[in-house]
Parts: structure tokens; C-alpha cells; sequence
């Protein structure tokens, strides 16, 4: 007589995480990860579709049937590998990729509202997998190509989209130099996202892993300022990545943004995240002690400002916002987590100007209420002022959170490089390539604000295309 198969659990397997009234006094982070009892069990729920239609939202195309079906075998090496096929850094993914609006939104069990956990498995097997070498931990094989040291190619920037072209790459053969203009490796993976939702240690292990393989990092070079693209291509390096993000802060334009008190995210969070502020006067960074906070903002980088704001002693905290909560971009998840902690929010209004006390300090905020208009481009609702209806909130901190644009540094010391209407550098969409033969160009930089996950979908493509290009010169 057949055995019966174990019944398929219908509800996804909740992820353990600290308590809120703990969490919130603590830099650790928050979600504390499956054990392989939940990871497998998360995986039998998947239908193993003959056409898995989750793939389709993926940006950097996970086999994703496979290696969750390795994982419901307890195969963690299988899936870990599979992962490695088309993904460089999983374990990053798994944490900050939002899958609930890509492959799980596509996950045929999302039409009864319990699609299968796959960025929770995909953090799973990448954080189980004990790598015997680097090369099998950054290409999931042991066959590496011994390094070409004639094959040289150069990425500017260490974020996710250059890691990606430089474990690509490295994994072929090419000697890859990695140039970072900070002091620290990893781009926003290091600066701009905090420690409580992707740890320093998973950044600095996919590091320490290309290190092994080849690849070269040299940090404190500013692209445009410490050298040129056209030396780099001088010294014989037959390629350049360019993936130097998006990091010149946004303002609102209001008066009294000149006051103590008013930061723009991408300081707050560096000073946070890579200057350790939380760890004063252990590490060096003093902190700016704000009690009654304000963040300006809806997405991702606003959650993760006003969580650190609450980690750093804050006694209240709000999110300011001009919609509604349904309209704020920021994964649920963040958002979830940023209530349960003690978050607030305050909807419906603009800010007007920010008001000071006769030293100059930030003591208040001047808010327009505002309603909601007719959608705009994005498919959300304008947000329409309320005439002659403000409103002031007490603070002595506020972190501006709308949004970041093109550094000019590089791009302005770069000769025939084509910039499009916004600033952002212009690239052929199949193969990244920009204006000048042989640059590449992935992530923020050449589209504007956007997720790791596409940053990393994007050096993927031009780690292909740089690889065809240059071996065909070879030969």
C-alpha cells in the first residue's frame, strides 16, 4: 500500500522575529530566519507548477520551481546552487528583495492570498549553505576559470549592480576591479539600508568571497576626481562598469530647510548605518539625539529612517505623508514592522516650512491637510491641497525621505557620456551599454531610484554583455 503524502499546509509559515518592545531598542535584526522544519514545510506548499509563472516577475530570472523543490527535499546545497545560476547574492535578496509584488505576486497561490514564502526561502538556503570555496559560494560551482590577468574590466561603485558584474565576471576569468569612493564596501547595502534588516556580516561575506576569487577592491577613489574612465581604459582595462547609484539628496524647496535639525536621508541613514552612530562614542560618529522626529516620505527609505530614529533613543516618531497609508510604496512588510514598533503616521499633508527657534534649531513643522485628487502617471491619486487648512507638529529632528538624483561628479567629468532628460546615464536596454563603446551602466544611475533586486537584474545583463564583447575582441 502507498504511503500518503503529507497534507499540504494551505497558510503560509509565519518567519520568527524579535518582539516589537524589544526590537525596537536594538540594531539586530528583526526577522530571525526559518529553521529547516518551517523552510521545508514552506516548501511543500509549492504546487510545483508545470509552468512556473512566479519566474516571470523575477528580475534576474531564479529558477525559482527548482530550488524551492530542492529546498522541500531538504537539499539546501542543490537549492543554494540553483539560486547561483542566475542570482549573485541571494542572501542579500532574500532580505530586501520585494518579492510580495514579483515572483510571490505571481505565485498561482497568491489567487487565494497565500502565495509560497519565496524570499524567505531564497534568505533561508543562501544563510544555511556552507561553501567549501569561494568560487562554489559565489557561482555555486567548484569551476572557475583560473583569473586572465590580460582580461581586465573595471566597476565603478560597489553597490549591488557592480558585485553582481563582478561575481559574473570574476566567475569567467576576468581580473575585476572593483572602485569604491567610501571608505567601506558595499554601497547602499552598507549605507543606506539598516543593520536591523540586512546585516553588515552577509554584505562583507559575499565580499570577503570575490576577494577570494580574484576580484580587486580599492576603496576611497572617487570616479571623476581620483581618475577618469578614459584612464582606466589607458591602464588596459577593456571594460568599465559604471554603478555609482543615485545619491544626490532631494529637498523639498520649503524655507527653513537650513535649520539644525533637518537632515536628508542620505546622511541620516550613512551616519547611522556606515559612520555606526548608534555605537557612539564607541565609533566615532556623534549622534544628532532628536526626541520628537519627523521623517517626510513613504517608501522603503522613510521606514528605514524612522525605525533607526526609534533605535537611536527617539521618544515619538511620525511619518509624514501626502496620501493615504494605501498609497504608500514602501513594502507592507516595513511598513507592518515600522506600526508594530510604535511608528506613527500622519497622512494628508504637506509639509509648508520648517520653524526655528531664535539659535537656529528646528522646533516645529508647518503642514498643509491635503485630500485626494485625480490618479497621476504612477496610478496614484494626487494629492490636492486643502486651502487655507495647516497645522503645526512638534520636533527637533526631521529626515527628508522623497527621494535621490544622479551625482553629477563622475558624469559631469566623463566626455560623450549621454545623459537622458532627468540626468540619469542613457544605456541600450539589452545590453547596458551607454553612449561610449565599451561603458556600462546598471542600477540607480541609469534609471533613477529603484530596488536591489533591479540593480542587480540590470549588472547581470551587462555582465553578459561585457563578457561577449570582450572575449570576441580577444579572439
Amino acid at each position: 500500500m502507498d504511503e500518503k503524502k503529507p497534507k499540504r499546509a494551505v497558510v503560509r509559515t509565519p518567519m520568527p522575529e524579535q518582539p516589537a518592545d524589544v526590537r525596537r531598542k536594538n540594531f539586530n535584526e528583526v526577522a530571525l530566519g526559518y529553521t529547516m522544519e518551517q523552510a521545508m514545510q514552506e516548501a511543500q506548499r509549492c504546487l510545483q507548477c508545470k509552468t512556473p509563472v512566479c519566474e516571470k516577475g523575477c528580475p534576474v530570472e531564479v529558477n525559482i520551481k527548482e530550488f524551492v523543490g530542492f529546498i522541500a527535499k531538504g537539499d539546501i546545497p542543490g537549492a543554494y546552487r540553483k539560486l547561483l545560476e542566475t542570482n549573485s547574492l541571494p542572501a542579500v535578496c532574500g532580505r530586501v528583495c520585494p518579492q510580495e509584488v514579483q515572483c510571490e505576486k505571481d505565485c498561482v497561490l497568491a489567487k487565494k492570498g497565500q502565495p509560497v514564502c519565496i524570499g524567505r526561502l531564497e534568505r533561508f538556503a543562501a544563510d544555511q549553505f556552507a561553501a567549501t570555496s569561494a568560487c562554489e559560494q559565489t557561482t555555486g560551482t567548484s569551476a572557475c576559470k583560473p583569473v586572465d590577468a590580460n582580461l581586465k574590466v573595471a566597476c565603478i561603485g560597489s553597490g549591488p549592480s557592480s558585485l553582481t558584474v563582478a561575481g559574473y565576471l570574476a566567475g569567467l576569468g576576468v581580473k575585476v576591479t572593483v572602485f569604491e569612493a567610501l571608505h567601506e564596501l558595499g554601497g547602499v547595502l552598507v549605507y543606506g539600508i539598516p543593520e536591523f534588516r540586512l546585516p553588515k556580516g552577509i554584505v562583507r561575506r559575499e565580499i570577503d568571497a570575490m576577494k577570494s576569487l580574484g576580484v580587486e577592491f580599492v576603496t576611497n577613489y572617487v570616479g571623476g576626481k581620483t581618475f577618469t574612465i578614459q584612464e582606466l581604459f589607458d591602464q588596459g582595462y577593456k571594460a568599465v562598469f559604471i554603478g555609482v547609484g543615485a545619491g544626490l539628496p532631494w529637498f523639498l524647496g520649503i524655507p527653513g530647510e537650513n535649520l539644525i535639525g533637518v537632515f536628508s536621508s542620505n546622511e541620516y541613514l550613512t551616519r547611522a548605518n556606515l559612520g555606526r552612530a548608534y555605537e557612539f562614542p564607541k565609533w566615532d560618529t556623534p549622534t544628532f539625539a532628536g526626541k520628537n522626529v519627523v521623517v517626510f516620505g513613504g517608501g522603503n527609505v522613510a521606514m528605514d529612517a524612522a525605525r533607526t530614529a526609534l533605535r537611536m533613543g527617539a521618544d515619538n516618531v511620525t511619518i509624514a505623508y501626502r496620501r493615504t497609508k494605501a498609497e504608500m510604496p514602501a513594502r507592507l512588510e516595513e511598513l507592518h514592522h515600522a506600526i508594530e514598533e510604535g511608528v506613527q503616521l500622519e497622512l494628508l499633508c504637506a509639509p509648508m516650512a520648517f520653524l526655528g527657534d531664535d539659535k537656529g534649531y528646528l522646533r516645529a513643522i508647518k503642514l498643509q491637510k491635503m485630500c485626494l485628487g485625480e490618479p497621476d502617471a504612477s496610478g496614484r491619486c494626487s494629492p490636492v491641497p486643502i486651502e487655507d487648512e495647516y497645522f503645526e507638529l512638534i520636533c527637533d529632528l526631521t529626515v527628508v525621505a522623497v527621494g535621490t538624483g544622479p551625482n553629477p561628479i563622475l558624469l559631469s567629468n566623463t566626455p560623450g557620456l549621454k545623459l537622458n532628460r532627468k540626468g540619469y546615464i542613457q544605456v541600450n536596454e539589452e545590453t547596458q551599454e551607454t553612449s561610449i563603446p565599451n561603458v556600462y551602466a546598471g542600477g540607480d544611475i541609469s534609471t533613477g531610484s529603484a530596488t536591489v533586486i533591479a540593480a542587480m537584474g540590470a549588472g547581470r545583463k551587462a555582465a553578459k554583455a561585457i563578457y561577449e564583447k570582450i572575449m570576441k575582441e580577444k579572439a
